[in-house]
């Protein structure tokens, strides 16, 4: 008898989930249907400030794989139609086609929950008024290129300085504008501490980037039209022919949520090992819209990245394709940049070791990317956390340029293994000139922070 597999989600979670789930059952076993809101599938969100920012000149250069290419493969991809409601008892959808409005039931055996996160909109007055755009899929991304070309201004404010704000704000300049930053918090990069969030600031400044920080948004501004034309904070306005949204995302899970899904303190569904959401025997879930096992604290987190949703939809593929795998968790491995400046972090940050009641040391260095001599050298930062008695590795932070951002995942794999720092300083890393210093940046921080354990032990 064939059993039919819905996946509610057409991008990485999704997709790799049923194209996992395709290559272990073929079509007369398994029929898997797709349900994808949007006009994409399979794209990198990751890669829409380089197109913004003109880096990536096409659009398409960001989709893996499109929906006829899905649908070669037995997958019956439906677009532009969404999920409406979960019937989990009743074990089927409702979905309504958006161009018709036709609504209809469908029945599964097994549900795939890949639903992504949205971005986060505050709740005030002109949100969303035309010209303000949150940035989160491929839609977004054309809707703000089309916007930028039409502005009657070259006036730009960004919301927020994580990653997505910081990315967007060199995309920006780099497409002529003005760009002023209003960010909530003490420095740029709040996945950061605030000491090397500084070095971020100070890179934005250098491009002409203007940052407030301690600053927030309470009103969008319009004109006579209703477009945006300026945004307030407590304290001033500021004019703006573009806002864009870098505030963060949240899992959007408001049909896990109606279902009685089981939610954590994120608000992203939760699952055990198998991604199999928990409770439920034939409802799997993946990608931005869970939580997922911080390996380091302990604690679940919500972490919106494709390099987890790939792993998760793989992972949920294999086990309704009959075979077994799990997701053991994450160590909060990140990289970005800021023109040519580096910026990696891996682990638990000050606040994030206070939080887990964890006592530690924290150490920060200074080095270079390749021997001093070597043409090209450039400095870097490293900050590191060890817990005090132990000397257990808790965290990294780094700051370079050319070659810096990368070393995070020497400190990625040391967090998994649950690596001491005196542990680490006996690593065998690659040297020779034009790639690292005799002792590399990441063994001068752990050497160092070891002296520090061992002097408060």
């Amino acid at each position: 008898m064939t059993e039919r597999l819905v996946i509610i989600g057409g991008d990485a979670a999704g997709m790799s989930a049923a194209s996992q789930a395709r290559r272990m059952k073929s079509a007369k076993e398994l029929e898997i249907v797709v349900f994808e809101r949007g006009h994409f599938t399979s794209f990198s969100a990751c890669g829409i400030p380089y197109w913004v920012g003109g880096d990536v000149r096409e659009r398409d250069q960001l989709i893996a794989r499109t929906p006829e290419e899905h649908r070669a493969r037995d997958i019956d991809l439906r677009m532009r139609v969404e999920v409406l409601e979960l019937d989990v008892p009743g074990h089927r959808v409702r979905a309504r086609e958006l161009e018709s409005g036709a609504e209809s039931w469908v029945g599964y055996d097994k549900l795939v929950i890949a639903t992504g996160a949205t971005p986060i909109r505050p709740p005030i007055p002109g949100i969303d008024a035309p010209g303000v755009h949150g940035v989160q899929t491929l839609d977004d991304g054309q809707d703000l290129i089309e916007s930028l070309e039409s502005s009657p201004g070259r006036r730009a404010v960004v919301v927020g300085a994580g990653y997505v704000g910081v990315e967007m704000a060199e995309a920006l300049i780099n497409r002529g504008y003005e760009v002023t930053v209003i960010n909530r918090g003490p420095q740029p990069m709040a996945t950061l501490d605030p000491d090397m969030g500084s070095l971020i600031r100070k890179a934005m400044e250098g491009l002409g980037i203007r940052v407030l920080c301690t600053a927030e948004l309470t009103k969008v501004l319009t004109d006579d039209t209703g477009r945006v034309r300026a945004v307030a904070t407590a304290e001033a306005e500021f004019p703006a022919d573009v806002v864009v949204l870098g505030i963060g995302v949240r899992p959007n899970t408001e049909l896990a949520r109606a279902a009685g899904l089981p939610l954590g303190s994120h608000d992203g569904l939760l699952t055990d090992l198998s991604m199999r959401v928990r409770g439920y025997r034939d409802v799997w879930a993946g990608g931005d819209c869970v939580e997922v096992l911080d390996l380091v604290s302990g604690t679940e987190r919500h972490i919106a990245l494709g390099t987890h949703a790939n792993k998760h939809g793989q992972i949920i593929g294999a086990n309704i394709g009959g075979g077994y795998a799990t997701f053991p968790g994450v160590v909060g491995t990140a990289v970005s940049k800021v023109c040519d400046l580096e910026v990696a972090r891996t682990g638990l940050r000050e606040k994030d070791a206070h939080a887990a009641g964890l006592q530690f040391e924290t150490v920060t260095i200074e080095s270079t990317s390749r021997s001093g001599y070597f043409p090209g050298t450039a400095p870097m930062t490293v900050k590191m956390l060890a817990e005090r008695r132990t000397g257990r590795l808790l965290g990294v932070q780094l700051v370079g340029r050319e070659g810096a951002a990368k070393r995070i995942d020497i400190a990625a794999v040391a967090l998994t293994a649950r690596m001491t720092v005196d542990q680490m300083i006996a690593l065998d890393l690659g040297y020779a000139p034009p790639f690292s210093p005799v002792w590399d940046p990441i063994l001068v921080a752990a050497r160092k922070a070891a002296v520090a354990v061992e002097r408060n032990r």
